[in-house]
C-alpha cells in the first residue's frame, strides 16, 4: 500500500497545481504549448490569455515581413550508374544516399557558392549602410564544412574584398574528400570560440555566417539582410529559422530570401498558423493513451505481474530504499528484454515505436488531464525503464554512391520571386497526435538502375547542349569547360 500512494502522490504531481502559475511566450506556439500554458477559451479548447500576433507587429513595424522578398531556385540534375552491376537496393535509404550525393557534389556546391556570393556582393553589401549580413543554412555540419571551404576558395580566387565568413557547427567533423583533417567551428574559424562568435560575427569584420542546425532560433542579430537556403524546412522550423531576418535597426528597410530548396506554397502553409491566431483543432485524448496500452499488452513482451512488480520497488518511499532496489528492477525488466529480441525485425520496431509513443502521449496528458488509474502510471515508468535496455535498432544498409553513380547534367535555375503573401483573414489551426503509434516503412528493393531514372524523371528536365558536365576540373568534379564560374550564375539565372 505504501508504493500504491507513493504512485497517487507522483500522479497527483503532473496535473496543474493550485498554488503555481505557468506562462509561456512565444511567436510560434505548438500543440501542447496551448495546452499547457493556455485557459480554456469560449469554444472549449485552450487559447492564449493574450495575443500580439505576427500580422499586428508587422503593421507596427516592431518586426520585418521575412516573405515580402523571397526567390526560389531549382537544381535539374541528370544522373548515370558508371558501374557494370545493377545491384538491388533499399528504395527509400538509396534515394536518400543519392541525394546526399548530389547535394554535397562539389558541382553543386560550386554552381550554388557562386550565386550566393555574386548575389551578395551585388544585392545585400550596400544594405543598412554597407553593413548587411548574411546567413547560409545548410542540411548538415559536413555541408557547412564544404561552403565554408568553398566560399573562402570562391572569394580567394576573385579577390573579393569586403566579404569574410564564419560557420557554426557541433562537434568534429570528419569530410570523405579529406580523411585526414578533422574539422572543428574554432578551427575553421581561426580560433574564435564558440561564446566569441556572435559578438564576432556583429562586428564589420564578418559579413557571411554559415550554419548547420545553430542560431536558426532565438539568434538576435538586427544586421542580419539576407537568408540562402539549402536545407528542407518546413513547420515550425521554417518559421523560427526564417524569423532570424525579421529584427530592425535604423537603416533596414526590408529583408531578402533565396531559397534553393523548398517550395514557396509550403512556405507559406508554414507561415499561415502563426500570422494571425493559431486555433487548436483536434485534440490528443485519453483514449489515444488507452489504445497504446492495449496494443502493448496484447504484444506480451512484458507481463502485468512484471510492471507491477516494478512499480512496487521503483515508487517505494525514498526512506525504505535499499541498494538493491536497483538490481531488482533491473531483474524484472531483463524477461521482456529478452522476448523483444526474440521478436522479428519489423514487430522488434513497431514494438519500440509504440512504446515511445506512450512514454511521449503520457508525459505530456498526464500534464493537463487528472488521471486516476494507476495502471498508466506504472506502465508509463516500466517503459521509461525497458526503453534504456532494449539493444539499438538496426539501422539497414548503408549506401555511398561516389564509385557508383556520376552526375551527368546539372543546372541550377531561378524559378520565381516576389512576395509570399500571407492571408489576412485567416490565422491557422494546429492539431495534437490524433494518430499515434507505430507506422513502419517496409522495405522495398528496387535495381539501382531503376532507382536513378526515377530520380532522373524526377529531377530532370530537358537538358540543354551546354548542361553536360564534360571532364573533371580542379574542384574535382566534371565541370564544363567552356564556362567559366564567372558566367555560368549568369546563364542560369
Amino acid at each position: 500500500m505504501d508504493s500504491e500512494e507513493e504512485i497517487l502522490k507522483a500522479m497527483a504531481k503532473r496535473g496543474r497545481q493550485p498554488n503555481i502559475s505557468f506562462f509561456a511566450f512565444t511567436a510560434t506556439p505548438k500543440y501542447k504549448t496551448l495546452e499547457v500554458f493556455g485557459h480554456i477559451g469560449e469554444d472549449g479548447k485552450p487559447a492564449p490569455f493574450h495575443l500580439y500576433s505576427m500580422r499586428q507587429a508587422i503593421q507596427e513595424g516592431f518586426i520585418l515581413d521575412v516573405l515580402k522578398n523571397f526567390t526560389t531556385y531549382k537544381t535539374y540534375y541528370g544522373l548515370i550508374k558508371s558501374i557494370a552491376d545493377d545491384p538491388q537496393v533499399d528504395k527509400r535509404k538509396a534515394a536518400q544516399a543519392l541525394a546526399r550525393f548530389m547535394s554535397l557534389h562539389p558541382h553543386n556546391i560550386a554552381q550554388k557558392t557562386e550565386v550566393m556570393i555574386e548575389h551578395f556582393r551585388h544585392f545585400t553589401m550596400h544594405k543598412i549602410g554597407g553593413r548587411a549580413k548574411a546567413m547560409v543554412v545548410t542540411a548538415s555540419r559536413l555541408h557547412a564544412v564544404k561552403y565554408k571551404k568553398s566560399f573562402d576558395q570562391y572569394i580567394a580566387e576573385k579577390g573579393y574584398t569586403g566579404i569574410k565568413t564564419l560557420v557554426a557547427f557541433s562537434g568534429a567533423v570528419k569530410d570523405p574528400d579529406v580523411p585526414t583533417v578533422e574539422y572543428t567551428e574554432v578551427r575553421m574559424n581561426k580560433g574564435i570560440k564558440e561564446k566569441e562568435l556572435p559578438e564576432r560575427y556583429g562586428t564589420d569584420e564578418y559579413q557571411v555566417l554559415i550554419v548547420a542546425e545553430k542560431y536558426q532560433t532565438g539568434f538576435d542579430q538586427p544586421l542580419l539582410h539576407t537568408m540562402y537556403v539549402d536545407k528542407r524546412l518546413s513547420g515550425i522550423q521554417a518559421v523560427q529559422t526564417l524569423s532570424r531576418l525579421n529584427r530592425t535597426c535604423t537603416g533596414k528597410e526590408d529583408t531578402f530570401i533565396l531559397d534553393f530548396v523548398n517550395d514557396p506554397n509550403e512556405i507559406l502553409e508554414s507561415f499561415q498558423p502563426y500570422y494571425r491566431e493559431t486555433i487548436v483543432g483536434e485534440r490528443a485524448t485519453a483514449k489515444q493513451l488507452y489504445e497504446l496500452q492495449a496494443k502493448l499488452d496484447g504484444r506480451q513482451v512484458y507481463y502485468k505481474q512484471e510492471v507491477e512488480e516494478f512499480a512496487r520497488v521503483f515508487y517505494k518511499p525514498r526512506i525504505t530504499e535499499t541498494p538493491q532496489d536497483h538490481k531488482l528492477m533491473n531483474s524484472l525488466v531483463d524477461p521482456a528484454v529478452t522476448r523483444f529480441k526474440a521478436l522479428k525485425e519489423e514487430e522488434r520496431e513497431e514494438f519500440r515505436k509504440t512504446l515511445v509513443a506512450y512514454r511521449n502521449l503520457y508525459a505530456f496528458l498526464s500534464q493537463i488531464i487528472p488521471f486516476s488509474d494507476s495502471d498508466l502510471e506504472k506502465l508509463y515508468s516500466y517503459i521509461r525503464f525497458l526503453l534504456t535496455k532494449l539493444p539499438r535498432r538496426t539501422t539497414g544498409p548503408l549506401y555511398n554512391f561516389d564509385e557508383d553513380v556520376t552526375l551527368k547534367y546539372y543546372r541550377l535555375q531561378k524559378i520565381s520571386e516576389g512576395t509570399i503573401q500571407l492571408e489576412y483573414g485567416t490565422g491557422g489551426t494546429i492539431s495534437g497526435p490524433t494518430e499515434v503509434g507505430s507506422a513502419i516503412v517496409r522495405e522495398n528493393k528496387i535495381e539501382l538502375s531503376a532507382l536513378i531514372d526515377i530520380l532522373n524523371e524526377r529531377f530532370g528536365t530537358d537538358f540543354k547542349p551546354a548542361d553536360p558536365l564534360l571532364r573533371p576540373d580542379k574542384r574535382r568534379c566534371r565541370c564544363r569547360p567552356d564556362i567559366t564560374p564567372g558566367s555560368h550564375s549568369q546563364q542560369h539565372g
